[in-house]
């Protein structure tokens, strides 16, 4: 069990949730919103908030359609999981992150990124910190389903 602080993140290509935890408590709360539109000001971002936290542990939430099957969004968060284990040599763990933004778009406006974060790592501390590590969680070429503009 983590007893320390935890970052959860809800990746995005434009924007990056961030939320810090403590693993004491098992609390979680919105900390930022980060640039994820290039590598360069993803990754500084990312790599301020380890700096100043120093986190035990991180947490991703990997987006999936309602009825569970990966897209294209999906395999990208988890290549975000697995960079941010390898840059930062911390374990990164993954959440099942379905509706965590429809849960907090009925409660802000605007930008939910960071409310959303704080529901996933809030999520995985309620679930009793399941291990999933990022590097364990294969996802095959021929699982991934295409979304379509009818919202799928």
């Amino acid at each position: 069990m983590t007893s320390g602080i935890v970052l959860g993140f809800d990746f995005g290509v434009v924007r990056i949730g961030a939320s810090l935890g403590n693993g004491w408590t098992k609390s979680a709360r919105p900390l930022a919103i980060l640039d994820g539109r290039t590598n360069k000001a993803k990754w500084s971002g990312v790599g301020a908030l380890i700096a100043e936290w120093q986190p035990e542990v991180c947490v991703v939430g990997l987006p999936r359609h309602p009825d569970g099957a990966a897209h294209e969004l999906t395999v990208r968060a988890l290549r975000f999981a697995r960079q941010l284990e390898g840059r930062f040599n911390i374990p990164v763990h993954v959440v099942d992150e379905r509706y965590s933004s429809v849960v907090v778009e009925d409660d802000a406006g605007g930008n939910i990124d960071d409310a959303a974060a704080a529901v996933i790592l809030q999520q995985w501390f309620d679930e009793g910190e399941p291990v999933r590590l990022a590097q364990d969680i294969k996802i095959e070429a021929n699982e991934v389903k295409k979304t379509t503009k009818e919202g799928d």
